[in-house]
């Protein structure tokens, strides 16, 4: 199954992460990459309730990371195997400038 992580930070920043041959995280593991990230990039909750669901973590750590981050092929590979094994979907698209996550 094709297995691919997009991110979109502004109009002409893609990055494009394909999973084919690369180890996959447990979901569980995946969760626990994406809270310590959230927690590392002093990223905040989006909604006013202070809930965070996933795909708001995914967007969030996406939007902290930049640029920097996202050219370090290390943070990048994990953060997209991260995205795919947290969201359970093999295909995960995200836009930051949209503020959206889409499968």
């Amino acid at each position: 199954m094709h297995s691919e992580v997009s991110v979109q930070l502004t109009g002409n920043q893609k990055f494009r992460f394909d999973l084919e041959g690369q180890e996959p995280m447990t979901h569980e593991g995946g969760r626990r990459w994406l809270d310590d990230q959230f927690t590392a990039l002093d990223c905040e909750p989006l909604r006013a309730s202070g809930k965070v669901l996933l795909a708001d973590k995914v967007l969030t750590v996406a939007l902290a990371a930049g640029t920097a981050l996202f050219n370090d092929p290390v943070w990048s590979r994990d953060f997209a195997r991260a995205a795919s094994a947290a969201l359970a979907k093999p295909v995960v698209r995200v836009d930051v400038p949209a503020m959206a996550v889409s499968f």
